[in-house]
């Protein structure tokens, strides 16, 4: 394929259906763009599980500071935002899009936090992949994405994955953890894994039929509003649950001293905003389903760096749910690549047509 030629990746409806100014990038740099944003998700996602995970380990224990943090450092995003020609749509709109999704973001992030909280970073993750599972079922119904054999197969294989996890009697629970906290950590991973394939496929549903609007500013403005009420949910359950009289006591009790308390939680608000930058910028550029298959990938970084910085104890069975995922992961690739090649082979044949008109 030639510089001058579009990108043509995997969404097949209307020739992968991607907004038309994508449509006049050329293939190097939109699989810039695609590179960048991948390398966000995957990235941030990695650092801010272990900054999450170290949070904990080192005294922290409020699960709603855990959530706020997740959103909280948004307006950074205004940076970027306020350089790029934008065209918002009307407050009724904004209203009936972002203020839903914030919610659903913030409630996620709580799940996520109470996972977190009873896991370790490495089997966190390794439920996280359900994630894949999850939004291949919500991607078909609400995006109308096809569901092959092969995404079915990524579907059990994952699922299986995830119960090896969830029957697996040598837990490697973080120090002081009970059976039944880790149970419940399971449970709440897995909940914030289908509810953030849901808010993906709904972000994507929004982009295509409701935003319509075809510019990168449009990314930004979903991360910022929806992070904006979700910040705002999150402060109100921290100041409703009391959790805001113990965050004196726990910074002065922090393991690792008062400077590192506040450098943690600031690390891990930035990160997950770059990681969310990536999350969303994929959805924009490619599709829903794309972006939790890069998030997948975090399978073979996130359980590594859990090694690497907190030694977590790699069972026989933990890495037979690693390799499972993997291959699950990979039957959904080798679904995209055959998707693409059969998008080429169309725009191939319909340019030789053109091209060569029948006698």
């Amino acid at each position: 394929m030639s510089d001058n030629q579009e990108p043509n990746f995997v969404k097949e409806e209307s020739v992968v259906g991607i907004p038309s100014p994508l449509l006049k990038l050329k293939s190097w740099q939109w699989w810039v763009l695609v590179s960048i944003n991948i390398f966000f998700l995957i990235g941030g996602q990695a650092a801010s599980v272990i900054l999450g995970r170290f949070y904990y380990n080192e005294g922290g224990n409020s699960k709603w500071m855990a959530t706020l943090v997740q959103t909280a450092a948004f307006p950074l995003l205004y940076v970027p935002y306020l350089l790029l020609p934008s065209s918002s749509c009307s407050l009724k709109t904004m209203v009936l899009i972002y203020a839903p999704l914030g919610v659903i973001v913030a409630g996620d992030n709580m799940l996520y936090s109470v996972g977190l909280l009873y896991l370790s970073a490495s089997t966190y993750s390794l439920i996280c992949g359900t994630q894949l599972a999850f939004n291949a079922v919500f991607s078909y119904f609400i995006n109308a994405q096809k569901f092959t054999a092969l995404i079915l197969n990524s579907v059990v294989l994952l699922s299986f994955s995830a119960a090896l996890i969830a029957l697996n009697d040598d837990s490697d629970a973080p120090s002081g953890v009970p059976r039944s906290k880790y149970i419940v950590g399971f449970v709440c991973t897995l909940a914030a894994s289908a509810l953030y394939s849901l808010l993906l496929s709904l972000m994507q549903f929004s982009f295509e039929k409701i935003l319509k609007r075809e510019t990168f500013s449009v990314v930004l403005e979903m991360q910022i509003y929806t992070s904006l009420v979700a910040t705002c949910v999150s402060v109100i359950g921290l100041f409703a649950s009391g959790e805001w009289r113990t965050l004196h006591g726990e910074m002065d009790g922090y393991h690792k001293g008062q400077a590192s308390y506040v450098l943690t939680l600031l690390g891990t608000a930035v990160t997950w905003q770059v990681c969310s930058v990536g999350v969303v910028g994929l959805i924009f550029l490619v599709s829903s389903l794309f972006s939790n298959v890069i998030g997948t990938l975090s399978l073979a970084v996130t359980p590594l760096a859990a090694l690497a910085v907190f030694r977590d104890k790699m069972s026989g069975v933990k890495v037979m749910a690693m390799l499972i995922a993997l291959w699950g992961f990979a039957s959904y690739v080798y679904q995209n690549h055959l998707d693409d090649l059969k998008v080429r082979r169309a725009r191939e044949q319909a340019l030789a047509s053109r091209v060569d008109p029948p006698c």
